[in-house]
């Protein structure tokens, strides 16, 4: 419980910096260029997760079954490559911000690499190192920001751009000096023996349904960023994406409870020790979300025009209540997915984010042109929605679950009281 509460309050002191920046860059950048911003980074996210096929999850899941040293090669090495793969596909399908195509690139590697050295830190159980490294990719960012924004004048996206190209450069270089020593000791004997060619096959095919899961979920995520700049433009993303980040700044739960979750499952091959772990794991996530959701609910609209943002972004409220349902269905399905990706199952967790995908395409196809940005925001809920039902109808056929042992009871209170004292 330490570890867990540690990791969610660094997380949650991240999510009060990144919202109290996104309240700066609404009044530094206006709403097409935070607009322009959210494009950048939806398209970054989706070529780090093509860089994830051996450089992320995967290498918590291998360094339970293989040493530091023999995964920690083929990672690096895979990362400029899976950048250069992804930004051609998305040049060709459009979808690549016009004139930023090799900010998208650089800022994916680096990403990248300092994702890859958190999963090694937490592989190894270095949850203080793990938190140090969100910490300064997360939180310097706010500070190199305020530092290019009002002490050098520079209020423009590419100075957003610097800031990141900093923060993640000083996230790298320290996770890499903690890393260091964990790659210079000596393991002990491997559980599994095996050439570097059937290692790579096997991180591969392991990678490549882990990398399809994440992509298939950015795009449930960010899919109608793309949509809404070519019906509505870059103000309507901008409005899009404010009113998205303030409502999943409460995923900063789920995520923190769903890395914990993750480490505990992989590490053990008793199926009924998994299952206790995830339901555990799954009521408190959602019951955390819930309320933090209903937080976010009670706000007013004239608190974001008149305080938070400006009388450009009128319409947040309608666009994070559409969102709200979805923010909780998809928090609970995140726990669910840890579990089968943890558990070798990742094949599920692909085929729940898929089936999200898809259902974003139907109620988007309809909503969007009717109803514009609210009707994307209700579209991602309805597509939350659908990835909650299969994931939830998968886990109870494949570990005996009943519907009534989702509901919290004294066990999970004692559980939860006992970790606290």
């Amino acid at each position: 419980m330490k570890a867990l509460l540690g990791t969610i309050g660094t997380r949650y002191l991240i999510a009060i910096l990144n919202l109290a920046l996104i309240f700066i860059n609404a009044k530094v950048l206006g709403v097409e260029g935070v607009g322009l911003v959210g494009l950048i980074i939806a398209a970054m996210g989706i070529a780090t997760i093509v860089c994830g096929i051996l450089s992320g999850n995967t290498l918590v899941y291998f360094m339970n079954r293989y040493s530091l040293q023999k995964i920690f090669l083929p990672s690096y090495l895979w990362i400029p490559i899976g950048a250069a793969l992804a930004c051609s596909c998305m040049a060709l399908l459009g979808l690549l911000p016009e004139g930023y195509g090799w900010e998208v690139f650089i800022l994916a590697i680096l990403n990248s690499l300092v994702a890859a050295n958190s999963r090694f830190l937490l592989g190894k159980n270095h949850i203080w190192g793990f938190n140090l490294t969100f910490i300064l990719q997360g939180g310097g960012l706010f500070f190199i920001l305020l530092l290019l924004y009002y002490g050098l004048n520079r209020q423009d996206v590419l100075a957003y751009i610097w800031g990141l190209y900093i923060t993640n450069g000083i996230a790298f270089l320290c996770s890499l000096f903690l890393l260091v020593p964990l790659l210079k000791k000596k393991e002990e004997a491997e559980r599994r023996i095996c050439s570097l060619s059937t290692l790579l096959k096997e991180m591969f095919t392991y990678g490549l349904w882990g990398s399809a899961d994440n992509i298939a979920e950015t795009l449930t995520t960010r899919l109608n960023y793309f949509l809404i700049k070519r019906f509505i433009g870059l103000g309507g993303v901008g409005l899009l994406d404010a009113g998205t980040k303030i409502s999943e700044s409460v995923w900063h739960i789920n995520r923190s409870i769903g890395f914990i979750e993750y480490s505990r499952v992989a590490q053990t091959d008793n199926p009924t020790e998994q299952k206790l772990i995830t339901l555990r794991y799954f009521k408190l996530a959602c019951a955390a979300v819930t309320l933090a959701t209903g937080c976010i609910l009670s706000i007013p609209e004239w608190f974001y025009t008149d305080f938070l943002f400006s009388k450009e972004f009128v319409g947040m409220k309608e666009v994070i209540t559409g969102l709200s349902i979805g923010i909780i269905a998809f928090a609970g399905n995140s726990i669910l997915s840890q579990y089968f990706i943890g558990s070798g199952k990742i094949r599920y967790s692909a085929g729940c984010s898929f089936m999200g995908l898809f259902t974003l395409l139907i109620a988007g196809s309809f909503l969007i042109p009717l109803y514009g940005i609210v009707g994307s925001a209700i579209s991602t809920s309805v597509a939350f929605c659908a990835m909650l039902i299969f994931s939830l109808t998968v886990f109870c056929k494949k570990t005996g679950t009943q519907l009534h042992e989702f509901l919290i009871n004294k066990e999970d209170m004692r559980f939860v009281l006992n970790k606290f004292k």
